[in-house]
C-alpha cells in the first residue's frame, strides 16, 4: 500500500490545502492556471507544503505532458534526454510539455545551463521546486526566464484540515475507529510540513492493533515518537534537529558540540552551502559587533567551500564553526533591527526631518530642505549633538550595545559621545 501522504495527494485545485495567497480566488497562480498560459516558474518554499503536488495539478489542468526529474540523482544526460523527449512530444502537441525538477537548487551550473535553450525556445515549460533562496541557487540567466512563486508553511488550521480530510476520505483510515483528542503534539512535530504530518499520523495509527480503537492525544504521540523517532521521516526531522543543535551550540559558546553537530550534518549529506549560510547568519545574529571579524570569516568560509568543494571544505567549515563558538556573543544588532521594524510597522512612513533632506534644487532649498543641518565633521571628534530620528520617535534607543568583546568598547565610545542620552 502506498504511504498515506501519497494516497492523499490531491489531483485538482479543489482538493489542495493552503497557499491561499497564490491559489485563492484572486491569487496570482489561480489566474495563470485558469488562462492556461503557464510560464516557466520556480516554486520556492519549505518542505511538505505542496510544491510537487502543485506542479502535477498545473500539468493536469493545462493538459500538458509531464516529465519529472530529481536534482539529487539526475545529471546533464538526464536533462538532455528529457528535453529530447519534449521535442518529440511537441511534434504532436501544441502546448509545450512541463519539465518538473525537484530540488533544483542542487543542480550544478552546467546542469542548469543545459536547461536554458529549451526554456528560452519554449521546448519545455520549466517548473523548478526549491527549499533554498533561488537568488542564490539558480543561475541568473535561468532565473530571469522564470516567475518565482513563494509558498508558505502550512498553518495549524491547514494541518487540522488535512487530518480531517484523511480520516474522512482515505480508504484505509475510514475502516478504523480514530478519535483525535489533542492536536498539539501532532502539529508541533509536523512543523508546518504536510508530508511529515501524514507520515506521523500513519506511524501512530500503525502502532495500534488492527482491532483496537485509536485515541490520539499528546501523550500517545510522544510515547510512540520516543520508540520510533529514528524511523519517522529521518531525513527531514534530523535536518531541522541537527541544524538547531548546531546553532544553539555555537550560540552557547561550545566549540566541541558545534564541531560534533557539524560532523553529523556533513556525514548525513547536508548541503555544505546551507551550513555555511547558517554560519553567516549566526555571525551577525549571535556574535555581531562583539567580534566584527566573525562575519568576515563566515563569509570567507562560504566562498572558500564553494570554490574548493568537499571533502576538503569540511576543514574550513570546522575552523569557522570553532571560531564562531569561541567568539564573544551579542545579539544587539539583531535586536535593534527587530525593534526598528516594529516601530516602522506601528508608526508608518514618518516624514524625514527637513534638516536631513537632500536639497538639489532651489525650490527644495526654499522649502527649507537641508536647512539647519549640522555637519558632523565640523564638530569635535567629528561629532555634533543632534537628533536624527523623526520627531515622533525622538530619543528612542533601538540599538543597545552589549558589554562583550569589541562591543564593550563601542558601548563606552557611544556613551562618551551621546553623554548618556540613550542609556549606553
Amino acid at each position: 500500500m502506498k504511504p498515506l501522504a501519497e494516497r492523499m495527494r490531491p489531483t485538482t485545485l479543489d482538493g489542495y490545502i493552503g497557499q491561499e495567497a497564490l491559489l485563492g480566488k484572486n491569487g496570482a497562480l489561480t489566474k495563470v492556471i485558469a488562462a492556461g498560459r503557464i510560464p516557466s516558474m520556480i516554486l520556492w518554499g519549505p518542505p511538505g507544503v505542496g510544491k510537487t503536488t502543485l506542479a502535477n495539478i498545473i500539468a493536469e489542468s493545462s493538459g500538458r505532458t509531464f516529465y519529472q526529474l530529481s536534482a539529487v540523482n539526475s545529471g546533464v544526460k538526464d536533462v538532455r534526454a528529457a528535453i529530447a523527449n519534449a521535442e518529440n512530444t511537441n511534434l504532436f502537441q501544441a502546448k509545450a510539455p512541463i519539465l518538473f525538477i525537484d530540488e533544483i537548487h542542487r543542480f550544478s551550473k552546467s546542469q542548469q545551463d543545459a536547461l536554458l535553450g529549451a526554456v528560452e525556445k519554449g521546448i519545455v515549460t520549466l517548473i523548478g521546486a526549491t527549499t533554498e533562496n533561488p537568488s542564490f541557487e539558480v543561475i541568473s540567466a535561468l532565473l530571469s526566464r522564470c516567475q518565482v512563486y513563494v509558498l508558505s508553511d502550512l498553518s495549524s488550521d491547514h494541518l487540522k484540515e488535512m487530518i480531517s480530510k484523511a480520516l474522512q476520505e482515505d480508504e484505509y483510515l475510514k475502516t478504523r475507529s480514530i478519535i483525535i483528542e489533542e492536536y498539539e503534539a501532532l502539529l508541533r512535530f509536523s512543523s508546518g510540513d504536510g508530508r511529515k504530518l501524514y507520515n506521523l499520523l500513519e506511524l501512530i495509527v500503525d502502532s495500534f492493533d488492527d482491532d483496537e480503537d485509536i485515541v490520539i492525544n499528546n501523550e500517545a504521540v510522544l510515547q510512540r515518537l520516543q520508540v520510533n523517532l529514528l524511523q519517522y521521516d529521518k531525513n527531514g526531522e534530523q535536518h531541522y534537529d541537527l541544524v538547531s543543535a548546531f546553532i544553539k551550540s555555537v550560540r552557547g559558546s561550545d566549540p566541541n558540540a558545534a564541531v560534533y553537530y557539524l560532523a553529523r550534518m556533513i556525514d548525513g549529506g547536508e548541503d555544505p552551502k546551507f551550513i555555511c549560510r547558517r554560519m553567516i547568519i549566526l555571525a551577525s545574529e549571535d556574535i555581531g559587533l562583539a567580534n566584527p571579524n566573525a562575519l568576515l570569516l563566515a563569509t570567507g568560509c562560504f566562498q572558500a567551500v564553494h570554490q574548493i568543494g568537499m571533502p576538503e571544505g569540511r576543514i574550513i567549515m570546522s575552523q569557522c564553526a570553532v571560531y564562531l563558538a569561541s567568539s564573544p556573543k551579542s545579539n544587539a544588532s539583531y535586536a535593534a533591527i527587530n525593534k526598528a521594524m516594529a516601530a516602522v510597522k506601528e508608526t508608518g512612513a514618518l516624514s524625514v526631518p527637513l534638516k536631513l533632506r537632500n536639497a538639489p534644487t532651489d525650490l527644495m532649498k526654499d522649502l527649507n530642505y537641508g536647512k539647519a543641518y549640522k555637519y558632523a565633521h565640523d564638530g569635535e571628534d567629528s561629532f555634533v549633538m543632534e537628533e536624527y530620528l523623526p520627531d515622533e520617535l525622538a530619543g528612542n534607543a533601538f540599538y543597545e550595545p552589549g558589554a562583550n568583546g569589541a562591543e564593550g568598547k563601542l558601548k563606552a565610545y557611544l556613551n562618551g559621545l551621546w553623554q548618556g542620552k540613550y542609556g549606553y
